[in-house]
């Protein structure tokens, strides 16, 4: 559908035409600075005048800096197919990029400028695409998607967690607010997941769409809604580790399940669709590491490897997002700058290359512990790499008119 005069489109640098556009090219490169920043700061070799500490830093610009960037570029490019109507862009998209771009420097240069204005600046981001977002969904009356509303107003308030926790010097409350954005993100790519990996199976493999099963759906997607509303509530203080270990367990065996009926061993020649799979698959991994940590926690499950609380969560950070998040970029700036859908051999490479990097930091520093930070530093390098090849690869794309000739 065209959505917005030609002669007025032209006059749109291409950057700004389409959310998708700016939000993954910035927010891609943001997360190779971060993450180098990152290892370099553990590593002794630099030091940051970052907003609060360097652990804060990096827990909060992985989430709210990086994945909240490709989130808004998702739902704002995406609401345009769902709405027919002209998706934010233009002076709009602007500000609201410069706003985005605005919080990163601030985090980073926190410690030179005055908490509440870091506060306040980083808060704003959410909520104004939260806004321009649903104005289009209501202007045509479409409920169905408005669920991704309170999802972007419940990220703000993990993030104001954070902000909370740090300005009262509340530890508790910055990892209540971190972890409860990990399971909302999670929450969202099982959303997001179900709708388009089956879908794009489909039509990759050339075979017939597996029909979803009803009740395992409300029953995975109401296990990670639970998840959510336990780490956003606070209530894993509450429960016992048996309880959140049946809990995460049941969660993890009934994303596996639907996983599998999508039949990810159908995809291993189009690298489009089986980096989806690897990237899903460990969002029952990661729920069923937090299993196994808490029925240890509990004294229910007796090991020689005490598994980290943090090395099961990562399973969800680098391996599902960081990987979910890079195949779907590599997709949508193809479909949506009008170009066919078959990626370079070279993005084979990135999609193995944080496959990779999440392995190693899950299951690299669970069997040698003492090498710890050289298997962070191996991570780290895998997810440069691979973004850094999407950043090489993409770049020209995104700054590039559609190739059909089509706004957008």
């Amino acid at each position: 559908m065209q959505v917005t005069q030609m002669e007025q489109e032209m006059r749109l640098t291409p950057l700004l035409r389409q959310a998708f556009r700016p939000f993954f090219l910035f927010g891609a490169s943001f997360s190779i600075i971060a993450v180098g920043l990152w290892i370099a700061t553990l590593g002794g070799w630099v030091s940051l005048p970052v907003y609060g500490n360097i652990l804060f830093w990096h827990a909060h610009e992985m989430l709210f800096g990086f994945v909240t960037a490709i989130i808004l570029g998702f739902l704002l490019t995406a609401v345009q197919n769902w709405t027919g109507q002209r998706a934010t862009h233009g002076k709009t998209l602007f500000v609201l990029v410069m706003l985005w771009s605005l919080a990163r420097l601030a985090l980073l240069f926190g410690a030179y400028l005055p908490a509440l204005a870091v506060i306040l600046i980083d808060l704003s981001v959410l909520p104004v695409a939260a806004l321009l977002f649903a104005r289009l969904l209501l202007n045509v009356n479409q409920t169905r998607n408005l669920f991704f509303v309170p999802i972007l107003l419940l990220l703000t308030a993990t993030n104001a967690m954070m902000h909370a926790g740090l300005w009262f010097d509340q530890y508790a409350w910055q990892v209540q607010g971190a972890y409860a954005a990990v399971f909302l993100i999670t929450l969202l790519m099982s959303v997001i997941g179900g709708r388009v990996i089956p879908m794009f199976t489909a039509n990759g493999t050339g075979t017939a769409r597996v029909s979803a099963w009803p009740w395992l759906e409300r029953a995975a997607l109401g296990c990670s809604w639970l998840i959510a509303v336990v780490f956003l509530f606070s209530l894993d203080g509450v429960l016992t580790g048996a309880v959140l270990a049946l809990l995460f367990a049941v969660a993890g065996a009934l994303h596996a399940i639907r996983w599998l009926r999508w039949r990810p061993w159908i995809t291993w020649h189009v690298p489009l669709v089986w980096s989806l799979h690897g990237a899903y698959a460990f969002i029952p991994i990661g729920l069923g590491l937090l299993a196994i940590y808490y029925a240890q926690s509990a004294g229910l499950l007796a090991t020689h490897i005490q598994l980290a609380k943090s090395t099961a969560l990562h399973a969800l950070t680098v391996g599902a997002m960081g990987s979910l998040i890079l195949a779907m970029m590599a997709r949508i700036s193809l479909g949506h700058s009008g170009r066919p859908l078959k990626s370079k051999p070279v993005m084979t490479v990135a999609f193995l290359a944080i496959l990779l990097a999440a392995l190693v930091r899950v299951v690299g520093i669970v069997v040698m512990p003492e090498a710890t930070f050289s298997w962070l530093l191996v991570a780290a390098m895998g997810w440069m790499l691979s973004y850094g090849l999407f950043v090489g690869v993409y770049q020209s794309i995104l700054r590039s008119p559609r190739a059909d000739g089509r706004p957008g």
